[in-house]
């Protein structure tokens, strides 16, 4: 019985853990630490809701949202199935978005939620581009 008990606690924080990080960037973002905002602190908010919704896809380790509007993302395996699962299943949630996955390399130089935030998803394609809404 003490299994499945520890298990529940283990995925309860766990995934407390990955919204504190959508928490994190949105508190970074919207208490101007990040200098001036490309939108609106309402799309912040609605951002957040993305990322809390994206941060608990089974193949997400982490999310943020990054300042140019993105959602980031550190997956949990760096495969190509895992890759495509998550973007497909992300851009069916969210056709409008984007999605960027962190790197490993990504990682070494952004050691800071103030830093991942700064990364650019400009460059990525954008789900409107993947399901030829554009």
């Amino acid at each position: 019985m003490r299994a499945p008990v520890l298990a529940l606690v283990l995925l309860a924080v766990s995934t407390a853990a990955q919204a504190s990080s959508c928490n994190k960037s949105r508190e970074y973002l919207l208490g101007g630490l990040a200098g001036e905002l490309q939108m609106t602190p309402q799309t912040y908010d609605g951002l957040f809701k993305v990322c809390e919704a994206t941060a608990t896809m089974p193949s997400v380790q982490d999310a943020f949202i990054l300042k140019d509007g993105g959602i980031g993302v550190i997956p949990k395996q760096d495969t190509v199935p895992a890759t495509a699962a998550t973007l497909s299943r992300f851009c069916d949630a969210n056709p409008r978005a984007t999605l960027r996955f962190i790197s490993k390399k990504d990682l070494l130089r952004a050691k800071s939620t103030s830093q991942i935030v700064g990364l650019s998803s400009t460059g990525v394609t954008s789900c409107k581009k993947i399901k030829g809404l554009m």
